[in-house]
């Protein structure tokens, strides 16, 4: 399994995860919503960023230029997408089961809309996670003077 997909996997268990946790919340207590809602999406901006962040530390850590690091932003629009579109598939489906209210969505919405709200949840905290992980590993690691190839004295032409 790719590093991508992976990530798409367990983003996209943990937002229909939370979508049903908050379904099953809002039918017991339901004047408590709004913090309910806060709270899982605190929830889940905390794990994306701090999968990010740990993909930059480990980033800046194999390499130290910065600019020959890897391409973390198409893995991460890779993991966006694909835990968008398969959360909006798999919340869309377990709404047809009894006692699952998650919010009686249709198709159409939950690939599209739906979709498009969960990939920009999940992919700007992420780069923004990346970003911080490669600045604090930078920062940890730039007390040492970055090596520059030694000038070579110019010789005068003849």
């Amino acid at each position: 399994m790719n590093a991508w997909q992976l990530r798409a996997v367990m983003l996209g268990a943990l937002v229909v995860f939370l979508r049903t946790v908050l379904g099953f919340a809002m039918v017991y207590w339901p004047t408590h919503g709004a913090w309910m809602r806060i709270l899982c999406l605190i929830v889940l901006l905390a794990a994306i960023g701090y999968w990010g962040l740990l993909d930059g530390r480990k980033d800046r850590a194999a390499h130290p230029d910065p600019e020959h690091g890897s391409d973390l932003t198409i893995r991460w629009l890779a993991t966006a997408v694909a835990g968008g579109l398969g959360s909006g598939l798999v919340s869309w489906l377990l709404d047809f089961v009894p006692r699952f209210d998650l919010g009686d969505n249709g198709l159409l919405f939950e690939v599209t809309a739906g979709a498009s709200f969960i990939v920009l949840l999940i992919f700007i905290p992420a780069l923004v996670g990346v970003a911080l992980g490669r600045y604090l590993a930078g920062r940890n690691a730039g007390n040492h003077p970055a090596e520059t190839p030694a000038q070579t004295p110019a010789v005068p032409v003849a």
